[in-house]
């Protein structure tokens, strides 16, 4: 969590603003399920750079990670292919010349052109032609890639947003 404007007027680098800010956000992302010993709290001054990128003298009281460090330290999210493919719909499109297009973002499973796929809650079932993501096709998208697929024998009034391929 990047703690902003430190540099403010009001505030001047203050650590107990810095603490109380802390104390707040702590039992904020407790609720929604995180641990906050975990998280790391880092004060900054976007306008200054200040503590981004290297430590900042403005700081000698803080003695954790700069945003940068911070950052890194960050693991990537485990990409679940081994199970059912899930893709909840953003969008439809009607292309001229290729067809009808969903788009969403490719949550569990892998899509790959050529397979079949159900779409719920309508359970309406039909052939991927194609997958491809920002105009580049793809052989397959896996967890958290952002795509477009045309299918078969559907139209844009038969799916819509909402709707999860399956």
């Amino acid at each position: 969590v990047a703690i902003n404007k430190m540099d403010e007027k009001s505030v001047n680098w203050s650590q107990p603003r810095y603490d109380e800010i802390v104390k707040e956000t702590s039992s904020f992302v407790k609720k929604i399920g995180y641990n906050p010993e975990k998280i790391n709290f880092v004060p900054i001054s976007g306008w200054n750079g200040d503590n981004m990128l290297e430590k900042s003298a403005n700081l000698p009281w803080y003695k954790g990670p700069t945003l940068l460090e911070a950052l890194d330290q960050i693991t990537e999210p485990k990409r679940p292919t081994d199970k059912p493919l899930r893709v909840p719909l953003q969008d439809v499109y009607k292309i001229g010349g290729i067809g009808t297009v969903p788009v969403g973002r490719v949550e569990t499973g892998i899509l790959k052109p050529g397979m079949i796929v159900t779409f719920a809650p309508a359970n309406l079932s039909t052939e991927v032609k194609s997958v491809e993501m920002h105009h580049v096709a793809l052989p397959g998208a896996v967890p958290g890639d952002n795509v477009g697929f045309n299918v078969k024998n559907l139209s844009v009034k038969d799916i819509r947003r909402g709707m999860v391929a399956g």
